[in-house]
């Protein structure tokens, strides 16, 4: 197996344990959950839907990051969920007196900069993921190259 592909299998699995992970946690106690995303002031009209679709889609996500045929969507949706998990960090502390955290389990415990460290790693993880997996990228890469 080549490197390329051993590192889009770690990113994506990596990517699968967090989602299904948080997916899990969310669901197990999802009154719970809405009840913190109800507590946003930038959620609150939304947290009965939210609290159902989030974690649905991170299951969603994590399946089609087990399909090579769905993987590049599915990293593109990696690196657009963890970039608006992230804006959303920044968003609220920077404009929240109030901060609640809707993360569960070990999530929970980090601070928020510790959270924003974290989701920045990923952020970046997805986008090395969509980079090594789309093949039209590849080719303007290669060809960038060839002219040079």
């Amino acid at each position: 197996m080549k490197a390329r592909a051993v590192i889009v299998e770690i990113i994506c699995g990596l990517f699968i344990l967090l989602f299904m992970y948080a997916a899990v946690t969310k669901l197990l106690d999802v009154e719970k959950f809405a009840i913190q995303i109800g507590q946003s002031p930038l959620l609150t009209r939304f947290a009965g839907f939210v609290a159902w679709f989030i974690p649905t889609t991170e299951i969603l996500i994590s399946i089609m990051l087990a399909v090579n045929r769905t993987r590049l969507v599915a990293l593109f949706a990696s690196f657009g969920l963890m970039t608006m998990f992230t804006a959303y960090i920044v968003a609220i502390t920077q404009f929240s007196d109030h901060i609640p955290c809707s993360c569960g389990g070990v999530l929970q415990k980090l601070g928020w900069t510790e959270h924003l460290i974290f989701n920045i790693g990923f952020v970046i993880l997805g986008l090395v993921g969509v980079l090594l997996v789309s093949k039209s990228n590849l080719e303007r890469f290669e060809a960038a190259i060839e002219v040079r």
